[in-house]
């Protein structure tokens, strides 16, 4: 779940030393889904990522790995921190295990994040790389496809190094951020977080 302390706390970047920022591919446009499309367009991640006081990093670990367009990665026994320790794998629609490549993205994101000394990620959930709160339980063409909580592998990998994360759909924690990036950046009082909506607690009886 989204540290909405940390986003507190974060400094007050400028245009000449921006917030650095770490983002899946994807959601800035790259067209690197599975199937060779970017993933949608979020308002939120546009107005984030060209604010002028922000510095994005952009990286696809599945692209790095596998390359566009590709079979579809989920997991399989486990979430993204269970494929970390060795008790979960990496699967695509076919059952060929992905694990090995997967773990290679992941590791080239870390290093990415690390060069660019990022402050925050924010990054695509539900998939089994990025995904920051629920990731699928087996594969998601099977036919009763079913989610857990839990993080992709290289958000799993981010996580133990101490990077912050939001996922493309914690929109009040987004609105916190560019309202702290933007004085005049105004705050949806109905928005939620993955987790606090509707679907989520009701999927997960939380």
């Amino acid at each position: 779940m989204t540290d909405k302390e940390h986003l507190q706390k974060l400094r007050e970047p400028t245009e000449t030393d921006p917030l650095r920022v770490l983002m899946s591919a994807c959601l800035v446009g790259v067209l690197c889904g599975v199937d060779g499309s970017s993933n949608g367009s979020y308002p939120h991640i546009v107005e984030l990522a060209q604010r002028p006081n922000v510095k994005v990093t952009s990286f696809c670990p599945e692209d790095f790995a596998f390359g566009t367009p590709r079979t579809t990665p989920d997991l399989e026994g486990g979430h993204g921190a269970d494929v970390l320790d060795g008790k979960a794998r990496v699967i695509d629609e076919s059952g060929r295990d992905l694990t090995e490549g997967m773990l290679a993205g992941a590791y080239k994101m870390l290093e990415t994040a690390q060069e660019h000394d990022v402050e925050l990620a924010v990054l695509m959930d539900i998939s089994a790389a990025c995904g920051s709160q629920v990731v699928y339980d087996g594969h998601r063409f099977s036919s009763e496809p079913k989610y857990q909580i839990g993080m992709g592998v290289c958000a799993a990998l981010l996580d133990r190094h101490g990077f912050k994360i939001i996922s493309q759909r914690d929109y009040r924690s987004l609105d916190l951020l560019l309202a702290k990036l933007d004085p005049k950046h105004v705050a949806q009082k109905d928005a939620l977080d993955h987790d606090e909506t509707e679907w989520f607690q009701s999927y997960f009886k939380t």
